[in-house]
């Protein structure tokens, strides 16, 4: 999955949950757990945004973190909403699946960006200035530096 299809896939869980949110009783607890459930999952997708536009790689990690929060904060929400009755499983499952899914990836992703390191410096070579008395032969005569 690319970054343009993640970002589709979380703008698209904030959405649903909008929806959901909309679906919940009109009652004190599900404002309040309504509220809170659409913070966290459109944050999930404010967040993944803002570490596709990262600045460095500390910087990507910092944001997927938020990410990463916010995702499993929203399996809270939606664990709240079924246990205490507000909605049946059968209309929360899909989205929790989906918070799981992307927690999953949020996780993935600062793994891979943790262990995957730059070439050290050591290992580019840089040309040597001025040239050494060898390179100076070659250039004169290019074919000199061709092996047989």
């Amino acid at each position: 999955m690319n970054n343009e299809e993640l970002k589709q896939r979380t703008k698209a869980f904030a959405l649903r949950v909008i929806r959901m949110s909309e679906a919940l009783p009109k009652k004190m607890t599900a404002d309040v757990l309504g509220r809170q459930i659409v913070r966290s999952a459109t944050s999930v997708a404010a967040n993944y945004r803002s570490a596709c536009r990262a600045k460095s790689r500390a910087d990507f990690v910092a944001k997927m973190g938020l990410e990463e929060e916010e995702a499993d904060e929203s399996c809270l929400w939606l664990e709240l909403i079924t246990e205490s009755g507000l909605l049946p499983p059968e209309k929360t499952s899909a989205l929790h699946a989906e918070a799981g899914e992307l927690t999953a990836i949020a996780v993935a992703s600062i793994r891979t960006a943790r262990t995957v390191r730059p070439t050290p410096h050591s290992a580019i070579r840089t040309p040597q200035f001025p040239p050494s008395a060898s390179d100076h032969s070659a250039l004169r005569n290019p074919h000199s530096a061709i092996p047989k």
